[in-house]
Protein backbone atom coordinates (compact mmCIF):
# COMPACT_ATOMS: atom_id res chain seq x y z
CA UNK A 1 0.00 0.00 0.00
CA UNK A 2 1.25 3.07 -1.14
CA UNK A 3 1.04 6.10 1.18
CA UNK A 4 -0.42 9.25 0.01
CA UNK A 5 1.27 11.92 1.75
CA UNK A 6 4.38 13.33 0.43
CA UNK A 7 5.88 13.91 3.99
CA UNK A 8 5.06 9.81 5.22
CA UNK A 9 6.98 8.65 1.75
CA UNK A 10 10.11 11.39 2.53
CA UNK A 11 9.86 10.06 5.96
CA UNK A 12 9.84 6.39 5.54
CA UNK A 13 12.86 7.22 2.97
CA UNK A 14 14.70 9.33 5.41
CA UNK A 15 14.46 6.99 8.25
CA UNK A 16 15.61 3.86 6.09
CA UNK A 17 18.93 5.94 4.94
CA UNK A 18 19.17 7.50 8.39
CA UNK A 19 19.59 3.82 9.68
CA UNK A 20 22.39 2.72 7.51
CA UNK A 21 26.12 2.27 8.59
CA UNK A 22 27.14 3.98 5.24
CA UNK A 23 25.17 7.21 6.75
CA UNK A 24 26.89 6.99 10.07
CA UNK A 25 30.25 6.70 8.00
CA UNK A 26 29.22 9.49 5.79
CA UNK A 27 28.47 11.45 8.94
CA UNK A 28 32.01 10.39 10.83
CA UNK A 29 33.64 11.37 7.88
CA UNK A 30 32.21 14.87 7.76
CA UNK A 31 33.51 15.02 11.37
CA UNK A 32 36.85 14.39 10.82
CA UNK A 33 37.25 16.24 7.32
CA UNK A 34 35.60 19.17 9.51
CA UNK A 35 38.00 18.58 12.04
CA UNK A 36 41.06 17.85 9.55
CA UNK A 37 40.51 21.89 8.17
CA UNK A 38 40.56 23.39 11.70
CA UNK A 39 43.87 24.28 11.56
CA UNK A 40 43.70 25.28 7.88
CA UNK A 41 41.30 27.84 8.92
CA UNK A 42 42.89 28.73 11.63
CA UNK A 43 40.29 27.33 14.24
CA UNK A 44 38.46 30.44 13.54
CA UNK A 45 34.97 31.18 14.57
CA UNK A 46 33.85 30.57 10.79
CA UNK A 47 35.07 27.39 11.09
CA UNK A 48 33.36 26.59 14.22
CA UNK A 49 30.04 28.03 12.94
CA UNK A 50 29.77 25.58 9.82
CA UNK A 51 29.68 22.36 12.12
CA UNK A 52 27.41 24.15 14.90
CA UNK A 53 24.98 25.34 12.12
CA UNK A 54 24.79 22.09 9.68
CA UNK A 55 24.54 19.48 12.79
CA UNK A 56 21.55 21.99 14.70
CA UNK A 57 19.99 21.60 10.90
CA UNK A 58 20.10 18.29 10.45
CA UNK A 59 18.99 17.79 14.58
CA UNK A 60 15.88 20.14 13.96
CA UNK A 61 14.62 18.11 10.75
CA UNK A 62 15.35 14.30 12.20
CA UNK A 63 13.58 15.31 15.08
CA UNK A 64 10.16 15.45 12.91
CA UNK A 65 11.23 12.78 10.58
CA UNK A 66 11.93 10.28 14.17
CA UNK A 67 8.76 11.47 15.43
CA UNK A 68 7.00 10.53 12.51
CA UNK A 69 8.27 7.48 12.29
CA UNK A 70 7.57 6.63 15.97
CA UNK A 71 3.86 7.84 15.82
CA UNK A 72 3.46 5.27 12.64
CA UNK A 73 4.49 2.49 13.90
CA UNK A 74 3.29 3.21 17.38
CA UNK A 75 -0.20 3.58 15.86
CA UNK A 76 0.63 0.13 13.83
CA UNK A 77 1.55 -1.98 16.67
CA UNK A 78 -1.81 -0.39 18.38
CA UNK A 79 -4.07 -1.80 15.60
CA UNK A 80 -2.79 -5.03 15.72
CA UNK A 81 -2.26 -5.35 19.88
CA UNK A 82 -5.95 -4.28 19.29
CA UNK A 83 -7.01 -6.94 16.83
CA UNK A 84 -5.32 -9.92 18.71
CA UNK A 85 -7.37 -9.27 22.03
CA UNK A 86 -10.28 -8.71 19.52
CA UNK A 87 -9.99 -11.94 17.93
CA UNK A 88 -8.89 -14.03 21.47
CA UNK A 89 -11.57 -15.87 23.48
CA UNK A 90 -12.09 -14.25 26.75
CA UNK A 91 -9.60 -10.99 26.82
CA UNK A 92 -11.89 -8.12 27.60
CA UNK A 93 -12.41 -5.63 24.92
CA UNK A 94 -12.95 -3.15 27.49
CA UNK A 95 -8.72 -2.61 26.85
CA UNK A 96 -9.10 -1.63 22.70
CA UNK A 97 -8.02 1.56 22.64
CA UNK A 98 -6.30 2.64 25.75
CA UNK A 99 -4.63 5.05 24.54
CA UNK A 100 -7.55 7.06 24.05
CA UNK A 101 -8.27 6.71 27.69
CA UNK A 102 -7.31 9.62 30.33
CA UNK A 103 -4.71 9.27 32.66
CA UNK A 104 -6.88 8.55 36.12
CA UNK A 105 -9.15 5.79 33.74
CA UNK A 106 -5.41 4.49 32.65
CA UNK A 107 -4.39 4.22 36.28
CA UNK A 108 -7.64 2.72 37.67
CA UNK A 109 -7.32 -0.41 34.92
CA UNK A 110 -3.63 -0.64 35.83
CA UNK A 111 -4.05 -1.40 39.02
CA UNK A 112 -6.36 -3.71 38.60
CA UNK A 113 -3.95 -5.25 36.71
CA UNK A 114 -1.56 -5.26 39.47
CA UNK A 115 -3.84 -6.68 41.84
CA UNK A 116 -4.61 -9.70 39.46
CA UNK A 117 0.07 -10.09 39.18
CA UNK A 118 -0.08 -9.98 42.54
CA UNK A 119 -2.97 -12.70 43.32
CA UNK A 120 -0.76 -14.51 40.27
CA UNK A 121 2.29 -14.01 42.17
CA UNK A 122 0.85 -14.84 45.59
CA UNK A 123 -0.94 -18.62 43.60
CA UNK A 124 2.62 -19.32 42.68
CA UNK A 125 4.42 -18.98 46.16
CA UNK A 126 1.81 -21.51 47.26
CA UNK A 127 2.38 -23.74 44.36
CA UNK A 128 -0.64 -23.33 42.48
CA UNK A 129 -1.38 -22.41 38.84
CA UNK A 130 -1.16 -18.70 37.68
CA UNK A 131 -3.37 -19.04 34.83
CA UNK A 132 -6.82 -18.39 35.50
CA UNK A 133 -8.16 -16.04 34.13
CA UNK A 134 -10.35 -14.50 36.81
CA UNK A 135 -12.88 -11.13 35.87
CA UNK A 136 -11.06 -7.55 35.59
CA UNK A 137 -13.19 -4.97 36.93
CA UNK A 138 -12.70 -1.68 34.96
CA UNK A 139 -15.56 0.43 37.01
CA UNK A 140 -14.31 3.38 38.71
CA UNK A 141 -13.70 2.51 41.90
Amino acid sequence: MRSASWFNRFAKWSAYATGHSVTFIIAISVIIIWAITGPIFRFSDAWQLVINTGTTIVTFFMVFLIQNTQNRNTSAMQIKLDELIRAVEGAHNALLDLEELDDEELERIKTNYEKLAALAREALRKGKRDTETPDVTHAKQ
